[in-house]
């Protein structure tokens, strides 16, 4: 049984089971508490819709094995870590820092069971891969964050940022940290740069727009769940190219 129980944030008043059904309860009370009437924020029923939805795609990725459970518990953490950094500017300790240890914990199964479908491509052992995930993942972050702090005198990524990193790099091993690396800093860019000219439009001239980094690692990490795989056999077959013959 999960303690304590949820309560409406306004009335204090403890939300029945069958006011607390996902999605279906927030429309058939009209977005609204049943006791005190104050608006259920959409933000609820969003993280899960979106939550199922992933659900229902580890599935359809990884069908019945032990990869499943374990991909549906850590989409669900994104999906968490995601919103709560966008609200509250923090990553939850209570996601990284057990995560961490259980993605090194899953590498050791991943080297032992390969049908597991616990690992995204490596060149060494699963659990090799995974240490090497954690130090490469939060140690680039944190060495970013000391750069900024001695070039531009202020922070370049939160702590949180660091433990989310070296927590994905648990689970996929250090070359996806590569790849978590290059597709959030995309994302992110085409995000930020479209956030500015939204202001801009806006007439807001204000030069600083800070976003939070913790959304695009989260988004990167589920594509490199994903699609992880597919990424790194396009990136060897097409990108890498063969070298010149000495005959």
């Amino acid at each position: 049984m999960v303690k304590p129980r949820s309560r409406c944030p306004k009335c204090e008043n403890s939300i029945a089971w069958y006011d607390n059904i996902p999605m279906v309860s927030w429309l058939l009370l009209g977005a609204k508490c049943r006791h005190c009437g104050v608006p259920i924020s959409w933000q609820y029923p969003l993280v899960e819709a979106i939550t199922a939805a992933l659900f229902l795609f580890v599935y359809w990725r990884f069908g019945i094995t032990l990869a499943t459970p374990v991909y549906m518990l850590l989409s669900a953490s994104l999906v968490l870590v995601t919103f709560v950094d966008l609200t509250d500017w923090t990553i939850p300790n209570e996601v990284t820092f057990p995560g961490i240890p259980l993605g090194l914990a899953l590498s050791l199964v991943a080297m032992f069971y390969p049908e597991s479908n616990l690992h995204v491509e490596g060149n060494l052992l699963p659990v090799f891969d995974s240490l090497l995930g954690v130090l490469l993942g939060g140690g680039s972050l944190y060495l970013l964050d000391k750069l900024s702090l001695v070039l531009l005198k202020k922070r370049g990524m939160g702590f949180g940022d660091v433990k989310l990193l070296a927590m994905l790099g648990a689970f996929f091993g250090w070359p996806s940290v590569i790849a978590i690396i290059m597709i959030a800093s995309i994302i992110g860019s085409i995000v930020g740069i479209a956030y500015i000219l939204y202001q801009k439009t806006k007439g807001d001239t204000e030069d600083a727009h800070y976003l939070p980094f913790g959304p695009y690692l989260s988004v990167a990490g589920l594509v490199v769940m994903f699609f992880g795989q597919q990424i790194f056999n396009f990136y060897f077959d097409f990108m890498i190219a063969s070298p010149p013959s000495m005959m």
